[in-house]
């Protein structure tokens, strides 16, 4: 395949992106120099805006797996994969609504030091150390991604490009900590929506405007976008996608730490749900600009596909094909493209090393070392970005033979964070649940939900229930490529048309409910959790809006728990001085924490301050 090289302006655009990204995190390590706190580091001191934390959210779960996946994904499926548009709008209803309240209220800085509050440390440890291993096997998918593209359309080295993109991404976020990742995100989320309005407006031109793109696309079957087939098997219907769909996305976003990390620098809670909501616009956005891009890349090679004619060599190399042909005679322009696709890289991967730091410090290193001093924590929290930058970016290696980069990333998510989002419903949700419950349920969910992910990666599903639709090679220019005769199958498990070949949006509802279930059933078993020995700060009253008919139902969903005195979660008014109860809400014989105060509420501004929370350690 002849590779069309970058011009002169292409890698000043290029290295225009990786300067400022650099630039901005400089800025921060000045700037900041005088608060050397690991507080500020790591959760930029909580007083964080919206804005910002809205497009920081955005550019990092937009990745590059979203600038080159989803348009091929929509060019070989077609456009169902726009009903992630519910999905979205549901994930953020509920982690607004349920899962952000508690994280906020309780003033924690690791997600998983909720578990510890609700549960003990060993579920703390064991969701902490399966939330380090999804978060580096997703990372170095997302190195690999923009990797691909660059030598895909420049020739370059694709580990050269690996080892660049995880070194710029270690640095910044080593220097300027939580505060240069929102900024450079808010940036780089600039650069994506500008990467992909050059790709739609000169596709648009090339396809003789946009509307006979669309007529194309729906002339090759790629507008039947609602299918109401309930199979689980399929790879693609509305159900897989609205249900499984919100399931993989509310374990990404509701119980992540790279999530909720965000949001609770904030500095009311207010400024968080605002946050979240200006973000579902900036998924929107995204969303609609990938499935355009993937509906204009079909019209344009709908009588001459370039992967089946083995020009490329692999789907996930077909949007930056595309812009090569696109801006062939335009210098700049295809610079900006692979600028785009780094961005979503840069993002996710700065996102994802300051998050893997955070819970490495506050989880483990906090536990075994509480008495240090604020320069040594700063130092200590580098250091840890330092080697989780190392460590991501090594873990492209192994991307390389993930398949397609889309189905891959939401493939891991689902594995790991399905019984992750079990695990935390369980403690929101559940108030009888003990720790042996909640521990038992997220290994059973995790051992599940592995199963059915590494039995569909060994054994693929058949074509019949992936359906890819057809393309076309009738105008393609002749070439020398000779083909080979199909690879004689292995004998095939009965689980390999069946279990194995689920959907893969459905891996996280698979993992969720399993947790659940198991959850359930084991706390059951071994005895249930004495509801007086909750605090009610922990636990999200979802009953009160079921029960709200009847005092009597609605005492009993508490299952005991103290929830009528003092101020409530939904109740508190001016009560910034209220007190926690003094005995400890830790369980089991761990080191035993209290809380002195709650966040402040705010009567005027109706919402909740984002004042840190002071802990007393008793041994």
């Amino acid at each position: 395949m002849e590779v069309k090289n970058f011009s002169a302006w292409d890698y000043v655009v290029f290295a225009a992106l990786f300067v400022i990204s650099s630039g901005i995190g400089v800025f921060f390590a000045i700037k900041e120099r005088k608060k050397a706190t690991s507080n500020e580091f790591l959760v930029g001191g909580r007083q964080m805006t919206c804005g910002p934390v809205a497009l920081s959210l955005t550019a990092s779960f937009m990745s590059a797996v979203t600038v080159l996946g989803t348009p091929a994904e929509v060019y070989r499926f077609g456009a169902s994969f726009i009903l992630f548009f519910i999905a979205y709008g549901l994930v953020i209803v509920f982690t607004s609504e349920l899962f952000l309240p508690v994280f906020y209220r309780s003033g924690i800085t690791s997600t998983y030091e909720y578990l510890q509050l609700r549960f003990n440390k060993s579920v703390r440890y064991a969701a902490t150390i399966i939330y380090i291993v999804q978060t580096i096997l997703y990372t170095g998918i997302v190195v690999y991604a923009p990797a691909l593209a660059l030598n895909q359309v420049t020739g370059f080295d694709l580990w050269g490009s690996v080892f660049a993109t995880g070194i710029v991404c270690t640095f910044y976020c080593t220097l300027g900590g939580l505060k240069a990742v929102v900024w450079t995100d808010a940036f780089q989320m600039i650069v994506m929506i500008v990467g992909f309005l050059t790709v739609l407006i000169q596709g648009s031109i090339k396809t003789n405007g946009f509307h006979n793109a669309l007529e194309h696309a729906g002339n090759g079957s790629r507008l039947q976008i609602v299918d109401f087939d309930a199979d689980p098997l399929r790879r693609h219907t509305f159900w897989t996608i609205a249900v499984g769909g919100t399931f993989t996305w509310l374990g990404i976003y509701g119980v992540n730490q790279s999530t909720i990390q965000r949001c609770i620098s904030c500095k009311t809670e207010k400024h968080a749900k605002l946050a979240l909501y200006f973000n579902l616009l900036g998924l929107w956005t995204i969303l609609l600009c990938a499935v355009f891009s993937g509906l204009i890349m079909y019209s344009y090679f709908k009588d001459c596909d370039p992967w089946t004619s083995g020009m490329i060599s692999a789907p996930d190399q077909l949007m930056p094909y595309f812009v090569m042909e696109l801006f062939d005679k335009m210098p700049g322009l295809p610079g900006l493209f692979v600028a785009c696709a780094f961005s979503g890289t840069l993002s996710t991967v700065a996102s994802g090393i300051n998050a893997l730091a955070t819970v490495t410090f506050e989880d483990f290193v906090k536990s075994c070392f509480p008495h240090l001093s604020d320069k040594l924590s700063t130092w200590t929290s580098k250091g840890l970005c330092l080697l989780f930058g190392v460590l991501c970016t090594s873990m492209a290696v192994a991307a390389s033979f993930m398949g397609s980069v889309v189905q891959a990333s939401l493939s891991i998510h689902g594995m790991c964070g399905g019984p992750m989002l079990g695990l935390f419903s369980l403690g929101l949700l559940f108030p009888f649940v003990n720790w042996k419950g909640a521990l038992g349920g997220l290994l059973t969910g995790i051992t599940v939900s592995a199963w059915v992910t590494i039995g569909a990666f060994v054994y693929p599903a058949p074509e019949s229930k992936t359906r890819p639709l057809p393309l076309s090679m009738e105008k393609c220019v002749p070439t020398n490529l000779t083909t080979s005769a199909p690879s004689v199958l292995p004998n095939r498990p009965e689980l390999a048309d069946t279990w194995y070949s689920l959907s893969y949006l459905y891996y996280s509802a698979v993992g969720c409910i399993t947790c659940i279930l198991a959850g359930l059933l084991i706390s059951l078993v071994t005895g249930l959790q004495r509801g007086e020995a909750v605090n009610p700060l922990l636990i999200r009253p979802v009953s009160n809006l079921f029960c709200f008919w009847s005092e009597k139902y609605k005492t009993l969903c508490w299952c005991g728990v103290r929830h009528d005195q003092g101020p409530q979660q939904d109740n508190l008014e001016s009560s910034s001085d209220w007190k926690l109860p003094a005995e400890s809400v830790l369980q089991n014989g761990f080191r035993r924490e209290s809380l002195a105060h709650a966040p402040g509420y705010n009567p005027k501004d109706k919402s909740y301050e984002n004042t840190a929370l002071e802990k007393t350690t008793q041994f």
